[in-house]
């Protein structure tokens, strides 16, 4: 009986990444989003003849600083080179890029998959300008220049990844650091995140790589996923059956669920790099660097530990508040205020999480502030407000601000906790829910739940629960 062949996938990634910089990278145009296209547009921008680069150095400092966080040699010398190809984007007909000195090598990312971790290996971090952005319609295409000479940095890995779910993790992970780094807005929807996926599969336990295809220009991470899940099983089914995996470029149809062949696979020879000759190579000193290591922001993974050690928090809770710098900034500043830090998390990971999904802004768009949440915590832990009338007086507080305790008093929302003013509206319940006081002497919990309810019905959500449930108790015992 033959023994089963079983093969392995093996991928790399090419993440295109622009930066967070004022103006782009060869020019002055400002580098920004969302005008009228052609708008910020210059000589050098439309590669008219004659038109000089000027290297803007904010695009060297921050890829050096993103190399120094993923562990990177950096390199103190590293030039400029033309990549050449002939596509309406690139108008002077080659990019300029790096190719053999690059600005960092080597270096790596940990991911978490299911609870297992793994290094993926960088090769290399290079420095390139962006294109102009393509539109297709039926029959014309349309060209937007704004996009030209965006700084990019391209941060290529080994192909030390083998499933979906890990380039998933590395890209989610990148994100994660760059956003603390400050070195990108990874606004997907922007294409300030953009990736090339390069996927083969070879014989389980081979050293010698497969054949690769590449899948260009995927500008979700959700699209990364189900784009490899396909070339993964489109490769291995016909190795399996004794095709051959043909090197090409391929494409990613989301509708279709399915990647498509665009053009056999270019190599570096067929670009005909070589050296740029109006730019001068960077020369990178000591102290320079030492500078950017030194102006380095703490990285996820240790503020996750830290929220652990340092507040007490849950790993959960830790991991969900440093997702997004911006939260975590905002949980360490309200917890600056007030040392309830469970409470705090709560609050965040609840009602301020789910008001920034429905509004659709982030949280600096909204009126919120720290100071607002903790006076607002405050108000609930001196029972000056319950949680429903609390939930209310936050919905005010992100949309509009203001003063907790003047909302809660504005909207009548102050919590009733004398024994006296409560005690009729639980008489009230009482008398007319007998069936329900019955149950309660009975020793049935669920019917005390329901005269809770009933209680707080009457009092319009004033009352105080735990008086209520004191009361009831004392009225109905046995």
């Amino acid at each position: 009986m033959k023994k089963a062949v079983s093969y392995e996938p093996t991928v790399g990634l090419e993440v295109h990444v622009q930066l967070k910089t004022n103006t782009k990278i060869w020019c002055g145009c400002p580098n920004r989003y969302g005008i009228s296209p052609n708008t910020d547009i210059c000589p050098v921008c439309l590669g008219y003849p004659g038109a000089l680069p000027v290297l803007n150095a904010r695009a060297v400092e921050l890829t050096v600083r993103t190399g120094l966080l993923l562990g990177c040699d950096i390199n103190r010398y590293s030039k400029w080179d033309r990549k050449n190809y002939f596509y309406p984007d690139m108008p002077k007909n080659f990019q300029i890029s790096q190719y053999d000195l690059p600005l960092c090598v080597g270096g790596g990312l940990d991911i978490e998959v299911e609870g297992e971790r793994k290094r993926v290996n960088l090769t290399r971090i290079h420095l390139e300008e962006d294109v102009a952005k393509n539109t297709h319609y039926p029959g014309r295409s349309v060209i937007d220049f704004n996009r030209a000479g965006t700084p990019l940095m391209e941060i290529v890995t080994e192909p030390d990844l083998s499933t979906a779910d890990e380039a998933m993790a590395f890209l989610l992970a990148l994100k994660e650091m760059l956003s603390y780094g400050e070195i990108s807005d990874c606004n997907l929807e922007e294409g300030n995140i953009r990736c090339d996926i390069n996927c083969s599969v070879r014989l389980a336990g081979a050293e010698e790589l497969g054949t690769k295809a590449e899948i260009k220009n995927m500008n979700t991470f959700k699209g990364v996923h189900r784009a490899l899940s396909y070339e993964i099983k489109r490769q291995t089914t016909e190795v399996q059956r004794g095709g051959e995996v043909v090197q090409e470029t391929r494409r990613w149809d989301d509708g279709g669920g399915m990647t498509q062949s665009m053009r056999t696979k270019e190599y570096a020879h067929d670009y005909r790099y070589f050296p740029e000759p109006d730019l001068v190579p960077v020369r990178l000193e000591e102290k320079a660097i030492e500078q950017i290591r030194s102006e380095l922001p703490e990285m996820p993974a240790s503020r996750r530990l830290r929220f652990v050690e340092s507040y007490g928090l849950p790993a959960y809770d830790a991991g969900v508040l440093v997702a997004e710098k911006e939260v975590a900034d905002f949980f360490e500043a309200v917890a600056g205020i007030c040392s309830n830090y469970k409470t705090i998390s709560n609050w965040i990971m609840t009602e301020l999480l789910r008001a920034i999904s429905d509004s659709g802004q982030g949280l600096s768009d909204s009126s919120i502030t720290p100071e607002n949440l903790a006076g607002l915590i405050g108000l609930v832990d001196g029972k000056k407000v319950n949680m429903a009338g609390a939930k209310d007086v936050f919905q005010v507080l992100f949309e509009e601000g203001g003063d907790p305790a003047a909302i809660v008093e504005t909207k009548g929302l102050s919590q009733v906790s004398d024994e006296g003013a409560i005690e009729s509206f639980v008489d009230q319940a009482i008398q007319e829910n007998e069936k329900s006081a019955n149950d309660v002497r009975e020793g049935n919990d669920k019917a005390l739940q329901h005269l809770v309810g009933q209680v707080m019905r009457l009092s319009r959500g004033k009352a105080n629960p735990q008086v209520v449930l004191l009361l009831l108790r004392e009225k109905l015992k046995n």
